[in-house]
């Protein structure tokens, strides 16, 4: 908000207060709702800036080949293709004769989706040169110049009836973003946080006014959750105050306002149509297995006994499955978001799978190999998953926003079905049926009626790649590509509770129990699955309790490193308790929703929330993350002297 200021040093002369853009979203009619409610909450939340810590920083080699004017690019990039592309832009080498390899990534977290200067440095070196160019950054160097998240001031309020319906809600935020625009910054704070407002609840009005900030520091861009985790905390975090300004348990106030089951779409005033949802299923599931009403009464015989315990509660419904190409274009992204896959069946049974997503720890590979086993009836040690060359890969948007298998995974298993469907044609007539009279399972097809008389996919990969007798006008060879833009995004959802106990003589918080309850659509590995979600609260509960970067005033890093910025380990963590629903999504031909980033949507606000329910019988009502334990005992001894 300073930067806004009169007299802040302005960044970029052309945008006047350092402001980058301001949007608006509206549904309903806020302002009215707000004249006749009967109840009114307020609040202001500040999100600290985030650094995505990723394992392994960024990297590059590139390699000239002068001869022949082809350049090689090793990049440890979540998007291949599109960085191939930025690079001919860059340097003016044809894009055919440029190659962009992303190796086995550690990590990225949404920060190595952009194409950053060193990538591009260390090509032209390489040109200068004429030699083999290897650049790597040191830890600090990622700190200070790796693209950041979150760095959300918002002034939030909620007003409702007084029996607990919500009529409206109304926000300003100030996003920061740093001193450049970059990949997908702007697209954060207003697409994929503004148009999530309703969250998982029926609210009829609501307005947002989100402002975007230039300040004198890293860039803020995409970072696991990406705008989401700052919607759903201020909802969140809303519904407490009210809840506790009613008088309300916040469970009942949640289940008062969720959204009833639905199928086939759901409109919500902001704008967006959700796919499916059973919101209360999910919620007493997270319920009934954490025992929800017994920890309420042993939180109550506890505070007795100076054992102060919090409980928090989030249902919460995530945007993501990003894809709709027509939108992408339309709010200024420059590009479509489809993807793609080409499946090839070699003569001897077995199978590539070339993809254009790039996974870096997300499992894709064994996801998109069960996918095809499952589709064409082959064992899926026969499947070898493909990707990251942009030589041998088709094109691809790459793996960010929860859409690989929502996006990707359609693609794979649309290639596979028309695959098979070559396949039926060539067994029709090897097997002198008609067409419509073979059928297909468990990877053989077969004359209807007549089991025996059959050829398995092998045979049919065998006899099409041969194709010395092959129906007339079929083309020799075995593979198919299938390119596939979805309709629609998809919406996962589901509740999360944590338990936290506060020692009031020295502010330590320990995270008890943690119970996740997550829909992310039809299921294709859900030991994967839970492996998400155990990581995406780990990531979540880091801003609640320890992360936040940290500037001066003249603009210096002062968490610099690991020893000023903390990242939850292993030890701060209870075993993360996993459970799922499972509701198809319409809007892909899986029924996949996407589970990347769940965790750190719901995370932050349940593991902040339960510390500020544990701290309410000691008169701590207001906090800013990260709720350290300094930071805790100090308001703890204010509230005493208060």
């Amino acid at each position: 908000e300073a930067a806004m200021q009169a007299g802040a040093v302005q960044v970029h002369e052309d945008a006047p207060n350092n402001q980058a853009f301001h949007w608006v979203v509206a549904g309903g009619d806020a302002d009215a709702a707000f004249s006749s409610a009967e109840v009114v909450v307020r609040d202001t939340i500040i999100h600290p800036r985030l650094i995505p810590n990723a394992i392994e920083t960024r990297s590059a080699v590139a390699s000239w080949l002068a001869p022949m004017g082809e350049l090689t690019l090793w990049n440890n990039t979540q998007n291949p293709h599109i960085c191939r592309f930025l690079t001919s832009v860059v340097t003016g080498v044809p894009e055919h004769k440029i190659r962009v390899i992303a190796p086995e990534v550690g990590g990225g977290f949404g920060s190595k989706a952009p194409v950053y200067p060193g990538e591009m440095i260390t090509a032209f070196c390489a040109m200068k040169l004429g030699r083999p160019v290897k650049w790597t950054e040191t830890r600090s160097e990622n700190y200070q110049a790796t693209l950041h998240g979150r760095d959300h001031v918002q002034h939030v309020e909620m007003a409702a009836t007084r029996d607990g319906k919500i009529t409206g809600l109304r926000t300003v935020v100030y996003a920061g973003m740093g001193a450049y625009l970059s990949l997908a910054s702007t697209g954060i704070p207003t697409i994929l946080h503004g148009l999530m407002y309703s969250g998982a609840y029926d609210i009829p009005n609501i307005k947002g006014d989100i402002y975007g900030v230039f300040t004198t520091t890293t860039p803020v861009d995409l970072y696991r959750g990406a705008g989401r985790p700052e919607a759903t905390f201020l909802l969140e975090r809303l519904m407490d105050l009210l809840a506790n300004e009613l008088g309300m348990d916040p469970v009942d106030l949640r289940r008062r306002n969720l959204i009833p089951k639905f199928d086939d779409g759901r409109d919500v005033a902001t704008g967006l149509t959700y796919d499916s949802g059973d919101y209360e299923v999910a919620l007493d599931m997270a319920l009934n297995h954490i025992n929800y009403q017994q920890l309420r009464q042993d939180q109550e015989h506890g505070r007795g006994h100076g054992h102060y315990m919090g409980i928090g509660v989030t249902t919460y419904v995530e945007l993501c499955g990003l894809g709709p190409s027509q939108v992408a274009g339309a709010v200024g992204f420059g590009g479509g978001l489809w993807e793609s896959a080409t499946i090839r069946f070699y003569p001897t049974g077995k199978v590539n799978v070339f993809i254009g997503t790039s996974p870096h720890g997300q499992g894709e590979e064994t996801t998109f190999a069960q996918i095809v086993s499952d589709e064409l009836g082959v064992p899926v040690e026969d499947v070898e998953v493909i990707h990251g060359d942009t030589d041998i890969t088709p094109m691809g948007w790459g793996t960010y926003g929860s859409r690989g298998t929502a996006v990707g995974g359609p693609a794979v298993a649309l290639a596979s079905r028309k695959l098979r469907d070559k396949g039926k044609a060539l067994a029709a007539h090897l097997l002198e049926a008609a067409e419509e009279d073979i059928e297909y399972e468990d990877g053989k097809f077969f004359v209807r009626g007549s089991p025996d008389q059959s050829k398995t996919i092998q045979d049919i990969a065998l006899m099409a790649n041969m194709a010395w007798n092959m129906p007339e006008g079929m083309e020799p060879g075995f593979e198919a590509t299938t390119f596939y833009d979805p309709p629609n995004f998809t919406y996962p959802f589901g509740t999360h509770v944590a338990v936290v106990d506060v020692d009031p003589d020295n502010g330590h918080i320990e995270l008890q129990r943690y119970v996740a309850v997550d829909d992310c659509g039809r299921q294709i590995n859900p030991v994967i699955v839970a492996g998400q979600v155990h990581g995406g609260v780990a990531q979540g509960t880091g801003p609640a309790l320890w992360e936040g970067a940290v500037y001066d005033e003249n603009g210096q890093l002062l968490t610099g490193s690991m020893l000023d910025y903390p990242v939850p380990r292993a030890h701060m963590l209870p075993d993360i308790e996993t459970l799922s629903t499972e509701t198809p999504s319409p809007h892909n031909p899986l029924g996949v929703k996407g589970i990347g980033e769940t965790g750190t949507i719901a995370s932050t606000v349940t593991v902040y929330n339960a510390v500020m329910d544990a701290l309410k019988p000691l008169g701590v009502t207001k906090l800013d993350m990260p709720l350290t334990s300094e930071k805790v005992w100090q308001a703890i001894q204010q509230a005493k002297g208060a």
